[in-house]
């Protein structure tokens, strides 16, 4: 590692190969406060009068569109990821409500694909809503950040995850559950560091999104010694593989696009999923395959069984008939930190919850092993990252070894000397 790239945390020298002793270090239990408290309305409330009482209102905004196709037919069509996360949030918080004399209620507002956003943030804020989960891409959500409406809202990125939005287009009304790129690519380069796994070969597609990607796996090569010993970008037709030529094209054509320098592992940037998930089995070198397919760093997987995971896949795959997807893990974050604001602090004012919200004493519990909080600096969740296999999970970022002054929590994506961001007006 050049002395520029350096940061406030070092590998051990000394690496212990027992994830089942940093599993143990990770086990956190949230418990409720002991006494129930009974909320009472102040200024700046965030109410509204339902058929129980009255209700804190958080709202969810997002667009129609049309859904992903998957790669097998193994995968679900989702066509309402992310909504299905904060209905399941909503659910939590009322559960636990009941002990507390709160309820809570979801204002959906999903437009057309061509709806006007800003129309659909001022009709939330007419309802009296100011807790708004935004579902939106990154250039979707800083034009309803920066609507008047929402400099007295509190904004939560539940899907963007451009490193931008934490530097420098960060907002002071934003805070963020999705996890960003530089996250992701820290934490899997963590593992690869960990395996000693240090010669990477970076295959990137044609989306923006995969560029920016390949850009936070450069950076996070840097800061764990990883070295990427090529670069390809993918240049090959990615029509029908399911046809009968399909897969004698595919065949050929991946030998092709990776052949190169040998690797220790194969790193692809293919957000959209054009073609990662056809390299497994089929490269020039026989190597592994990470990053957006394969081995893959995510905020969420339905392979996490782990710290209550099982429950809550459960709870999830009862409710919208499908497993949970990174996008509903983050509304869910979302939901679910208002409704433990609430709980823990006993207040219904906006300011109030806000403030607790971005406080040091707000922490959560989510089903990875350790409380997440908000970063001061950027308004990101601070989570552990999960190392995903297609059916087991692999390990849990940050790795033993990878120290901090604060929380090894902060290795992960932009710490405070690292940030870029001024909260900008």
């Amino acid at each position: 590692m050049r002395k520029e790239d350096e940061v406030r945390f070092w590998p051990l020298s000394r690496r212990r190969n027992d994830l089942s002793k940093a599993a143990g270090r990770r086990r956190f239990i949230a418990a409720l406060p002991l006494a129930a408290l009974l909320l009472t309305a102040s200024p700046g409330a965030v109410l509204a009068q339902d058929a129980g009482g009255q209700a804190i209102l958080i709202g969810y905004l997002g667009r129609q569109e049309d859904p992903r196709t998957p790669a097998s037919f193994l995968e679900p069509v989702a066509t309402d990821e992310g909504l299905q996360g904060a209905r399941l949030a909503l659910a939590d918080n009322n559960s636990t409500g009941m002990f507390l004399n709160q309820s809570y209620r979801l204002v959906e507002q999903i437009l057309p694909q061509d709806g006007d956003i800003a129309a659909g943030l001022k009709a939330l804020a007419d309802e009296g809503v100011r807790f708004v989960v935004a579902d939106l891409p990154g250039d979707a959500l800083l034009t309803v950040a920066d609507r008047p409406e929402a400099r007295s809202m509190l904004l939560f990125n539940a899907r963007a995850p451009d490193d931008a939005l934490r530097n420098e287009q960060c907002r002071a009304n934003i805070l963020h559950t999705a996890a960003s790129r530089r996250m992701l690519a820290d934490a899997l380069a963590q593992y690869l560091a960990w395996k000693k796994w240090t010669g990477w070969s970076l295959l990137t597609g044609r989306d923006p999104g995969d560029a920016l990607y390949a850009e936070a796996v450069r950076r996070a090569a840097k800061r764990f010694g990883g070295r990427i010993v090529a670069e390809k970008g993918w240049t090959f037709d990615t029509g029908n593989r399911r046809t009968d030529t399909g897969v004698t094209t595919i065949q050929s054509d991946i030998p092709l696009a990776t052949q190169g320098p040998d690797y220790d592992v194969l790193v692809v940037a293919d957000e959209a999923g054009n073609f990662g998930d056809y390299l497994d089995g089929r490269t020039w070198h026989p190597r592994p395959v990470a990053g957006t397919q394969g081995l893959t760093a995510t905020g969420w997987s339905r392979v996490n069984e782990q710290w209550g995971g099982t429950q809550l896949q459960s709870r999830f795959e009862k409710l919208a008939d499908r497993w949970m997807l990174p996008r509903d893990y983050a509304a869910w974050l979302a939901v679910r930190s208002v409704g433990e604001a609430a709980a823990r602090t006993g207040a219904t004012g906006f300011d109030d919850l806000a403030a607790y919200l971005r406080s040091p004493d707000f922490t959560l519990a989510g089903f990875k092993g350790e409380a997440l909080s908000f970063r001061k600096w950027d308004g990101q969740m601070r989570q552990p990252i999960l190392i995903a296999g297609p059916r087991m999970l692999v390990s849990v970022s940050p790795q033993e070894g990878f120290l901090h002054p604060v929380t090894p929590l902060d290795t992960l994506g932009d710490d405070a000397p690292e940030s870029k961001c001024r909260f900008n007006p």
